[in-house]
């Protein structure tokens, strides 16, 4: 599309929006602050090129102030199954540290340079959650968003649904409503008035007017770090305008910068492009809403499913537990009223004892007979009967046991397996950034499921000490649950553009010596690892170690080499023939660990086919762990349950 072409579309686009076809109503969601949630006040450009009210940029340099002295206690791994990391460490003092240690007080009009409170310059974007160091000169160093702001006014202007601009220069009550508003003098005009005030032939007439407006901005923009120079320039690296001052001798000096013109010209260029493409897939659009109002239905529809089943299995669950605990007490009860009534007919036996006590008497009586023949014909029974009693008494024993020593019942297992109960093996957990976090180089989103590094300066300050045969250190993050028992599968998607990032397990011990002995940067040959060998193709995996990772990066997933000893396989590659160990990435991964076989597998998510297995050594409480290192970006999937998962 040529130049020419263009421009009659951009100028096509804008006549829709005049004639209503693109309701200003609709933009409003733009319009709107995303601290006060209200339509934009005097908003100001941040470095990351989000806006916010000037007003809200001040209200989180005091919070931010006021937070950064809060203390905080250190990381550490818990070692018990599924168990959750500890709360915050030094998150706010490291906060506090990452701003500087200068002194001063927040940049403000009463703003003193000699001021011993310490000055808090970081404030997070709540558009992107990076953190926004705005340096020696604070909220003063932005751009006002002159644009976002006109449009704001424009959207007052149509809300208001045609209450009049009055020209400032009619006196009531012959005050006519105003047709132009000059940007010069600040002021607004009925066409008389603009006649008189601004005459041909006059420096007046120079001046630039627009429709009428309350809105008055400056003609030009200045430099925030040069307050007496216009803005004629364009920084690429920092995307924003800078002057002639800022590229000589300034922040910008080695910077690639573009004209003014050009850079209008190419942006211009791109968002009528971008608009073009938005406005042609307006059939697209509403075809993809009507499938997300159907894909809304059915996941409603479905989790309501869902729901039922799972009572339902929690239901027959209550009820095979509510059978099983009348069956064993009726057990309990059984054997408790039977022992009961042997021990009560014992005591009858010897209370009857008790009472025939008479039988000594009669037998004495008995030996003083004289007569042989009686008295043989009368002794002989009694002597049975005495025996007995006397047999009883020297054997006594009860007729039944009290103790109840075979009825205990150890739950333990069931306890346990209760505990464990889940989806299909899924294992849920978020990011933790608690443990050995870099906040300086990765980013966590507010519901901690997606980590982003960003290979911004740190990187390249870091790139300038790298030597020959070495690396830059990784960034590792770990799930904010450990396993110590049990199967689990959990899945995640690795963004394309990722250059490189590590995935899979470690044990607590080995996360210790990796977030308590960071190195800025290391030799391949440093540390064994699972990944890509980064240019050592001799380094390979030992039998078993205390963590298993998997490399993956520029669209690619790379087969760890493994020696000829060790107990692994894979689906694809045989580790002779470096070629098949670099397989196309899946759009989404999973792994499963099997703690009590000291297995780890990793799957291709989406068919559930398993691309790479090996024995890891699960002595310790086992974390998900990921690495990144340069920009990338991983997104943990919700709770995914692997139906297809085999062994």
């Amino acid at each position: 599309m040529s130049d020419s072409e263009d421009m009659t579309e951009f100028a096509s686009i804008v006549e829709r929006i005049e004639r209503g076809e693109v309701p200003i109503k609709n933009i409003e969601r733009e319009l709107i602050c995303p601290i006060c949630k209200e339509l934009f006040t005097h908003p100001l450009i941040l470095p990351c090129q989000h806006s916010i009210c000037h007003k809200c940029v001040r209200e989180l340099l005091m919070l931010n102030h006021e937070d950064s002295f809060d203390a905080g206690s250190e990381c550490s791994l818990p070692g018990s199954p599924r168990s959750r990391v500890p709360s915050p460490s030094m998150e706010r003092l490291d906060r506090l540290v990452r701003s500087g240690g200068s002194r001063g007080s927040i940049s403000s009009p009463g703003w003193r340079r000699g001021s011993v409170t310490p000055r808090i310059t970081t404030i997070p974007c709540p558009g992107c959650q990076h953190d926004i160091d705005l340096g020696e000169r604070g909220i003063s160093m932005l751009f006002r968003n002159f644009t976002l702001e006109s449009i704001v006014e424009r959207y007052r202007q149509a809300a208001r649904a045609a209450v009049a601009i009055m020209c400032n220069i009619c006196k009531p009550p012959q005050q006519q409503e105003a047709t132009k508003s000059c940007m010069d003098c600040k002021a607004s005009y009925c066409n008389e008035c603009f006649k008189l005030h601004h005459p041909w032939g006059t420096p007046k007439a120079q001046h630039e007017y627009v429709g009428p407006t309350t809105n008055f901005r400056p003609k030009v923009l200045m430099c925030p770090e040069h307050e007496m120079e216009k803005v004629n320039m364009y920084c690429e690296v920092c995307r924003r305008p800078v002057c002639h001052l800022c590229k000589l001798g300034g922040s910008h000096a080695n910077h690639k910068v573009t004209s003014m013109s050009s850079a209008y010209k190419i942006l211009k260029e791109k968002l009528a492009k971008s608009i073009h493409y938005l406005i042609s897939k307006e059939d697209q659009v509403r075809t993809q809403i009507t499938e997300i109002e159907q894909l809304i239905s059915q996941t409603e529809e479905n989790g309501q499913l869902a729901e039922r089943k799972a009572n339902e299995h929690f239901e027959r669950l209550f009820e095979t537990l509510q059978e099983r605990k009348s069956e064993m007490l009726r057990s309990i009860e059984q054997s408790r009223n039977r022992r009961l009534d042997q021990l009560k007919t014992q005591v009858e036996e010897y209370q009857g004892m008790l009472e025939n006590s008479g039988l000594v008497g009669y037998a004495q009586e008995v030996l003083k007979e004289t007569d042989q023949s009686c008295f043989v014909q009368t002794a002989k029974q009694l002597h049975i009967r005495i025996q007995k009693a006397t047999e009883t008494l020297r054997t006594f024993h009860p007729s039944a046991d009290p103790c109840f020593d075979e009825f205990v019942l150890d739950t333990s297992r069931e306890e346990t397996l209760i505990k464990e109960m889940c989806f299909g093996g899924a294992f849920g957990f978020l990011f933790s950034d608690k443990c050995g976090f870099s906040t300086e180089r990765l980013i966590l989103n507010k519901r901690c499921d997606t980590v982003e590094s960003v290979a911004g300066m740190p990187f390249l300050l870091a790139a300038e000490r790298v030597q020959t045969g070495s690396y830059i250190g990784i960034d590792y993050i770990i799930g904010d649950t450990g396993i110590s028992q049990g199967r689990h599968y959990w899945a995640f998607k690795v963004e394309p553009y990722s250059y490189m990032v590590k995935v899979g397990v470690a044990s607590d011990s080995k996360l210790l010596e990796w977030f308590h002995n960071p190195r800025g940067t290391s030799s391949p040959r440093y540390d064994h690892d699972s990944g890509h060998d980064s240019g050592s193709e001799d380094t390979c995996y030992e039998l078993s170690q205390p963590f298993t990772l998997i490399t993956v990066g520029m669209g690619k997933l790379f087969i760890p080499k493994v020696s000829s000893s060790s107990s692994v396989s894979t689906a694809n590659a045989s580790s002779g023939d470096p070629g098949n160990r670099v397989l196309p990435m899946p759009q989404r991964l999973g792994v499963c660990l099997d703690y009590d076989a000291c297995r780890v597998y990793f799957y291709d998510a989406d068919t559930m086919r398993c691309l790479y297995e090996r024995q890891v050594d699960c002595s310790g409480t086992m974390y998900p762990a990921f690495g990144l290192m340069g920009s990338g970006k991983v997104q943990l999937e919700e709770f995914i349950t692997a139906k297809r998962l085999t062994f």
